[in-house]
């Protein structure tokens, strides 16, 4: 009898998602994998080639920066400073 792991063992290049999905609107690119939304969009449909592709460029686009500017709260106080948004 197997235990049902044999059954669902992919050899697929796993996605580099780490369920932090906030895109950077600078760079395009998501803070969290460092995909942009074309390659997260399309992941599931690409070639294991193409998948280990973007996987070699990712630590070469990071780290991005993912500190916050403070919500309302902060976009009233640089409208109080006078420094806009």
């Amino acid at each position: 009898m197997t235990t049902g792991k044999e059954i669902w063992h992919r050899e697929e290049i796993a996605s580099p998602c780490v369920n932090i999905c906030v895109m950077h609107p600078q760079a395009g690119l998501c803070t969290g994998c460092l995909r942009s939304r074309d390659e997260i969009a399309q992941w599931s449909t690409l070639s294991q080639d193409e998948r280990r592709a973007i996987m070699a460029e990712l630590p070469e686009r990071g780290p991005l920066k993912t500190s916050r500017r403070g919500g309302r709260a902060g976009r009233l106080q640089r409208e109080r400073d006078g420094s806009g948004s």
